[in-house]
């Protein structure tokens, strides 16, 4: 496991939104929503897919504690939101970056990996800041070649 560190700079994006918990895991309902309606948003900025989660402060990743999961487009402008979708920007902000191949089946052990055995040794903390996957041109839903970026929020440790 060895991510690159990067700052992603601050973006604009417009999609859908849902709250849910680990326990009751509506990713696919949001994106099943979102995905039929992407094309009416008209000032996008690449072909990338953003899934964007937002966790309360101090998230303890029990599978009973709520999130809001983002599906999202990035936009050079909110001049044109499409009527039931919402606007989020995500301000500058230090990652790191993990390349993910492979289906959704071992996508929790990965995630577990990484804020188990990568974080308490890397040198960072978690930052509050989104976590968030890119998914370009390799992602290929529920394949076992697709490839997808892992953002990690991260912050020196004091």
């Amino acid at each position: 496991m060895n991510p690159t560190i990067k700052t992603f700079p601050t973006t604009k994006f417009i999609g859908k939104n849902l709250s849910f918990t680990y326990a009751d895991y509506r990713a696919f309902e949001l994106w099943s929503s979102f995905m039929p309606r992407r094309k009416e948003i008209l000032n996008t900025i690449g072909s990338e897919l953003y899934n964007i989660q937002i966790n309360p402060d101090n998230f303890d990743f029990n599978p009973n504690t709520p999130f809001v999961k983002w599906a999202v487009v990035e936009v050079s402008n909110f001049d044109f939101v499409p009527e039931g979708m919402e606007t989020i920007e995500i301000k500058e902000g230090l990652y790191a970056v993990f390349n993910y191949k492979g289906d959704q089946s071992n996508a929790a052990v990965f995630f577990n990996a990484i804020y188990t055995e990568w974080l308490p040794a890397s040198g960072y903390e978690l930052g509050n800041h989104p976590q968030f996957e890119i998914l370009g041109e390799k992602y290929k839903n529920n394949d076992p070649n697709s490839e997808e970026e892992i953002w990690i929020p991260i912050k020196s440790k004091v």
